[in-house]
Parts: structure tokens; C-alpha cells; sequence
């Protein structure tokens, strides 16, 4: 018993070091920026069906989303 929590414990604690590693502020911006993408269309939808107006869907524009970069390759250290 005393092993698996052990074991358990151990793998948690590096599931927890490689989501730290990993770029995550830049993921939350991200989703923030989307998120209040979303939210605005949402708004700008509910307004013009309250008018009674026709809607026109969303579409991102082409320039806002940045190009991914291929990701840089780690050396190891013999």
C-alpha cells in the first residue's frame, strides 16, 4: 500500500512539473483573448435578434492569428 502511494505521489508530482513547464500563460492568454472573442460575437448575435435583423455569422479575422513557429529542439548535455 505504502508503495503505490508512493508511486501515485511520484507521478503526480511530475504530471504537476511538465504542465509547469509547458508555455501556460501563454495558453491562458489565448483562451482569454478567445473567450472574449466569443462573448462579443455572442453579444453583437443577441442584439441584432432582439431587433429582429438578420444574422451575419462571425468569422475570425486572418491577421489575428499569429503563425505557429515550429517548436525549437532540446540538446541534451552528455
Amino acid at each position: 500500500m505504502a508503495l503505490s502511494n508512493f508511486l501515485v505521489t511520484v507521478v503526480g508530482v511530475g504530471a504537476i512539473v511538465l504542465m509547469l513547464r509547458g508555455d501556460v500563460r501563454k495558453s491562458s492568454v489565448t483562451l482569454r483573448r478567445n473567450l472574449r472573442h466569443i462573448r462579443e460575437w455572442l453579444e453583437t448575435e443577441q442584439v441584432a435578434a432582439s431587433k429582429g435583423e438578420p444574422v451575419k455569422p462571425k468569422e475570425m479575422e486572418a491577421g489575428s492569428i499569429p503563425s505557429e513557429k515550429p517548436p525549437k529542439k532540446e540538446e541534451k548535455v552528455h
